[in-house]
């Protein structure tokens, strides 16, 4: 992933060093484990962690990868120039190559997924705080874009507080999933190496065994992780979609924070454009493309191919690294957010009265007249309230079919904006707790 959407933490964790660093790390613990086991001399696991503190020359690895043509071999190879090669003449003993990079991934996995983690508790910090800050604030709600009824601007970042508490639960499912490690050996019979060295190695890297790994860990565990990366970053764009809407200059109702000296357009200096929320909308779409791929990758030949390594290598920094910096700017976003509540009144009530039709509507019926014939006396006062702006109060006072039905007096309690927001507190109790 570029610079510009990458955090260092996030970054650090797909870097040669860190990669080459777990790879060390398994071979030293299998060491460990076959010398507790006898099959191995004690003295030659011991001398293994010799390179403890060694940063691993990944040019040099490259450089014997260039002759030796793969990856693991070319790492062994240069572990044994710090070791010895006596030495390290028994590391990798009955192991295969997915032992030590399907392993080492979910590690990668499993690391990324905590600061995933954080990184939606932060946001559910921020959203939380905004809700209760506007949690009476009114504003109207939308349907197919067009005014409803009233709603607040708490119960808007409610529901996307309960969205991403949603994916919070997802993303520790999927980091649990995928924190699973195999060192099963070659079509994972454990023929040549014991399975207590498994058990070992992934009890010091706090995973657990897989069950049953064949040759590889199975790839249904991470389309499942990369599946819920894709439902976040939904998740995200949701949210990005509704502050870019509220943003509109015939809208207003919510704003990007402009910081001073910020510049919106090179031609044009009045504009201020909510680019970081456009931004996370494209940054979305690039993580749900690691989806299938990774779906892709379930499918492999009999215990083991290779078509799924190139695509990992790609998806698994790229995936994890975006979303990592998309919410974080999500929360900077939520956290600096312009809220403009006189402008929610003003928008409510571009055609005034008009969003209470339900009301009367629902009061008609209740007064006796059939729903047929309910909607169409609201509706023809409705299309006058559209077509002409007045006043639909007013217009349904002067309908005699209405005011035989309803008194002025109920007609005017129809129109009492608190009656929209009576459940509010109810609906924050279900979505933060009593």
């Amino acid at each position: 992933m570029i610079p510009r959407y990458s955090r260092p933490e996030m970054v650090a964790i797909w870097s040669p060093q860190t990669k080459f660093r777990i790879w060390y790390e398994i071979e030293a613990h299998a060491c460990d484990a076959m010398a507790d086991l006898g099959v191995i001399p004690r003295e030659n696991a011991e001398a293994v962690w010799k390179a403890k503190d060694v940063e691993f020359d990944v040019a040099r690895i490259d450089e014997i990868e260039a002759v030796t043509k793969h990856d693991v071999i070319a790492f062994l190879t240069h572990l044994a120039e710090h070791v010895g090669s006596e030495e390290a003449r028994f590391v990798h003993q009955g192991m295969t190559s997915s032992d030590v990079l399907d392993t080492c991934f979910n590690v990668q996995l499993t690391r990324a997924a905590d600061l995933l983690v954080a990184d939606l508790e932060d946001l559910l910090a921020a959203l939380k705080r905004r809700a209760t800050e506007h949690k009476d604030t009114v504003r109207i709600g939308r349907s197919h874009g067009i005014h409803a009824e009233p709603t607040t601007m708490g119960l808007t970042f409610a529901r996307f507080y309960a969205e991403m508490d949603r994916n919070l639960s997802r993303m520790r499912d999927a980091r649990a999933e995928i924190a699973t490690g195999a060192i099963s050996g070659a079509v994972g019979t454990f023929a040549n190496i014991d399975p207590r060295v498994e058990e070992h190695v992934c009890d010091q890297l706090g995973l657990v065994p897989e069950p049953i790994s064949t040759q590889v860990i199975p790839r249904d565990r991470h389309a499942a992780f990369f599946a819920t990366l894709g439902v976040i970053a939904s998740s995200i764009e949701n949210i990005a979609i509704e502050i870019r809407h509220m943003q509109r200059t015939e809208v207003l109702e919510g704003a990007e924070f402009f910081s001073m000296g910020q510049k919106g357009s090179s031609a044009m200096p009045h504009k201020k454009n909510p680019v970081l929320t456009e931004n996370l909308t494209g940054l979305a779409r690039m993580v749900r493309a690691a989806v299938i791929p990774a779906m892709e990758n379930v499918a492999l030949w009999h215990e083991r191919d290779i078509s799924h390594s190139s695509v990992e290598r790609m998806i698994g920094p790229d995936a994890t690294i975006t979303l990592d910096f998309a919410l974080s700017r999500l929360t900077g976003v939520i956290d600096k957010m312009l809220i403009f509540p006189d402008n929610m009144l003003e928008n409510m009530n571009k055609f005034p009265g008009l969003v209470m039709s339900q009301r009367v509507l629902l009061a008609l019926t209740q007064a006796g007249v059939s729903r047929e014939d309910a909607y169409a006396m609201v509706q023809r006062n409705a299309l006058k309230v559209w077509e002409h702006r007045t006043d639909f109060k007013e217009e349904l006072l002067a309908d005699a079919d209405v005011t035989a039905a309803l008194s002025p007096e109920e007609i005017e309690e129809k129109f009492d904006l608190g009656y929209h927001t009576k459940h509010v507190d109810t609906i924050f109790a279900r979505v933060f707790g009593e």
